[in-house]
């Protein structure tokens, strides 16, 4: 990838339709730092916070009902994924008894609590779902029967209840390895609707989680989680704040990890990295200079169109896939081949970014502290 040519482009703003094209901020909703996010259609969308904090819209951003899940009031929601208007899972990242499972099928009227951790070393850190019943969560590695530290892996089968993969199954962290709880980024998979976009087949097996601290590591199982390899990347790592805090495939072959510093969040990388193979080999990106990243994801309305180019007889331009690489002060819009665009938002504006969830027809909802809530289309 060719270096970096910065173009400056005016934030498209929150809390506004995402059909529309919008040049203003406009006030927070709410005050919460918001790390977690889920596009479900340009109309539906969910996202999630500190002290217990949802908040969901219906109507493309015109409006967002703001709530609270009884008795989590002290809890930090990084994770969401929701399916609809009225379904939607929470995940909360914390200590032990902190790191919790929440699911609503009414809209956040009623919350049932599926899961609790129940180990005091237990930390979550991300959710994802490959359809609205299978599931998987991960947590930071802990002490198994042996002393061996292992991460903690949970599934679901059913939406409803979750089973730890068994320690034995799961290969050993390394001492002062973790994982991220910064975007619900660093675990990937491939969805129902992402697995119909690249083969029309079933369901895809594959699952990623990518690491920080002493080491930055790949994980891969292609069986969800019974077998695994476990692969070296040269994202930057070493202090516990440093490493891979985002990994995104936009097909089973290649996909993309970002990272670095969150402390020296100014620091050149290297913190991006590509691969073609799955995840086993990692090419460092060429642009600079880098910075730290939070969050990173691919565009799903580009790859789509590319793919039904590709079967109509076009051609396969999947190398030129939109990537969001997202920053705390800006976010990189990957167009390829052109060089990225940076996109900031206007000065004083108190707008920042975590997370990112692509939108299925193309642009990006992504959300900040301070209630930040912005489109990018």
């Amino acid at each position: 990838m060719s270096s970096a040519r910065f173009l400056p482009v005016m934030l498209l703003a929150a809390s506004t339709a995402f059909a529309q094209v919008s040049r203003q901020t406009l006030s927070p909703v709410t005050n919460e730092d918001l790390r977690g996010v889920s596009a479900v259609t340009e109309q539906v969308a969910w996202v999630s916070g500190t002290h217990g904090t949802y908040l969901r819209t219906s109507d493309g951003g015109r409006t967002w009902l703001p709530g609270q899940v009884p008795g989590a009031e002290k809890l930090d929601f990084r994770g969401v994924v929701a399916f609809s208007a009225d379904e939607a899972f929470l995940m909360s990242a914390g200590p032990g008894e902190q790191s919790r499972i929440y699911h609503t099928g009414d809209a956040g009227l009623h919350w049932q609590l599926q899961f609790t951790a129940s180990n005091p070393k237990s930390f979550f850190d991300s959710i994802a779902f490959w359809d609205r019943t299978h599931g998987v969560a991960l947590g930071d590695p802990v002490p198994d029967e042996t002393g061996k530290l292992k991460f903690q892996v949970l599934l679901t089968q059913d939406g409803q209840t979750w089973q730890a993969i068994s320690a034995a199954q799961m290969p050993v962290a390394l001492q002062g390895e973790g994982a991220f709880a910064a975007s619900n980024r660093c675990l990937a998979l491939l969805n129902a609707e992402d697995s119909q976009i690249h083969s029309g087949a079933g369901i895809d097996s594959n699952l990623w989680f990518a690491t920080g601290g002493k080491s930055a590591r790949v994980f891969h199982s292609a069986d969800r989680g019974q077998t695994w390899g476990v692969f070296d990347t040269p994202i930057a790592h070493g202090p516990d704040s440093a490493g891979i805090f985002a990994i995104a495939f936009r097909d089973p072959w290649h996909g993309v990890i970002a990272g670095g510093d969150y402390k020296q969040p100014e620091r050149d990388g290297p913190n991006l990295a590509f691969t073609k193979d799955g995840g086993k080999t990692w090419s460092l990106s060429q642009i600079f200079p880098q910075s730290f990243y939070s969050a990173v994801a691919y565009d799903r309305g580009s790859l789509a169109l590319s793919l039904a180019n590709a079967k109509g007889g076009g051609d396969d331009n999947r190398a030129h896939i939109r990537l969001f690489v997202v920053s705390p002060k800006f976010v990189f819009d990957f167009r390829p081949p052109k060089d990225p665009t940076r996109v900031s938002p206007p000065k004083n504006s108190g707008v920042g970014f975590n997370a990112v969830s692509p939108f299925p027809k193309g642009g990006a909802l992504l959300v900040g502290p301070k209630g930040s809530i912005v489109t990018l289309p």
